[in-house]
């Protein structure tokens, strides 16, 4: 598959709504893309069955706070400066990349250094959405290392991290390194061969990320819903079963911080007659909604909040006081729900009392 300027447009759109808030917006990712298509032509994406067992897979994207990154434009050299100490590292050129998360900005952000280094992007992600701890991957659940990592800066300093088997520790020492290199950084993590990447990579989410887009477009050129169009789409995908809205009205608080490079805060939306309110709680990504107390989804279903006019996402960077929205949920893949995923992805990983339950079954909802 190629991915041409519309398929670019549809991936930063399908990408902006699987980050649950986070990820960091794509646009700047989006305009960049568009720049190197008109430059070099499409990007190449491969499937995961199209990667020999012995290739170099390097998963990228970017650690910090997203409410940094609107402000702190990168040089567009950090992604390629990281692939190119990984090549050093192994002695041998790298064959792929991949997203390491396929929510927002890091849904697009390999594609750039893929061109430069002429190898294409694979079809595949290691969260399946966006969640805001390196260490939340589906490679580590699976018990893989991160490391030997390289995190570089906009100002082109390169460091390198090996924490060995210890993914908590990795985590720490990139996010310490993020807020020393000014909120931002970009870090290559989980080399992968081919073989590793097949067994344990979420395949099919970037094409999923471009047909939700691809949706959602569609939709507002027909005059259709949207909303019901990118539900559809979602299920369609294989990947995110049940998909629906949540809540529709409009934002009546915000509070957020940056802290440990983190953007933490809180969104409050009330209906328009004011007889509801629902509450998210974000830690980069959206990681909890409840409606009047009730809990309505919990991390790790997604939870974006949606222009309730255009369907555009909005990142919680972005989230203001009044606008008009609607938050939509969704089912996670099902690799992320199992006991094992939970311990490091479930709301218990974030300090809330919560057992997790699927939203599904929060909302009485079926597949149709």
């Amino acid at each position: 598959m190629r991915i041409d300027r519309q398929a670019l447009v549809d991936l930063a759109t399908g990408a902006a709504f699987l980050g649950s808030g986070g990820g960091g917006d794509p646009y700047y990712s989006r305009l960049l893309g568009e720049a190197e298509i008109a430059r070099r032509g499409a990007f190449d994406l491969i499937a995961l069955d199209g990667l020999a067992d012995d290739a170099l897979v390097a998963p990228c994207g970017w650690i910090g706070a997203p409410t940094v990154s609107a402000e702190k434009l990168p040089n567009g050299r950090e992604a390629l400066l990281g692939l190119r100490e990984l090549e050093r590292l192994h002695g041998r050129p790298i064959d792929a990349v991949m997203p390491i998360e396929i929510g927002g900005g890091n849904g697009l952000a390999p594609l750039l250094a893929a061109a430069e280094l002429g190898i294409p992007v694979v079809d595949a992600d290691g969260m399946g959405r966006a969640f805001p701890e390196s260490q939340m991957a589906i490679f580590s659940i699976d018990g893989l290392s991160a490391c030997p990592s390289v995190v570089t800066s906009a100002n082109g300093a390169v460091r390198l991290i090996d924490t060995g088997d210890d993914n908590l520790e990795h985590e720490r020492q990139a996010r310490e390194l993020s807020v020393e290199f000014g909120g931002i950084a970009h870090m290559v993590e989980y080399p992968l061969t081919g073989a590793t990447a097949k067994r344990h990579a979420i395949g099919g989410s970037v094409s999923a990320a471009i047909a939700i887009g691809a949706a959602v477009r569609l939709a507002r050129a027909a005059g259709d819903d949207p909303f019901r169009a990118l539900a559809q789409a979602l299920r369609d995908s294989g990947l995110y079963p049940f998909a629906g809205v949540l809540f529709d009205g409009k934002i009546v608080d915000v509070e957020r911080e940056t802290s440990g490079g983190f953007s933490v805060g809180r969104v409050v939306i009330e209906t328009f007659g004011g007889e509801e309110r629902m509450e998210l709680v974000f830690q980069n990504e959206n990681l909890i909604a409840r409606t009047n107390g009730t809990v309505r989804a919990m991390v790790p279903d997604l939870i974006t909040v949606m222009d309730r006019e255009t369907a555009d996402s909005i990142v919680t960077e972005r989230l203001k006081f009044g606008q008009r929205v609607k938050v939509v949920g969704a089912a996670a893949p099902a690799v992320l729900r199992s006991e094992r995923a939970l311990a490091l992805v479930g709301p218990g990983a974030f300090g809330f009392a919560e057992a997790y339950r699927p939203i599904e079954e929060l909302n009485g909802w079926d597949r149709g």
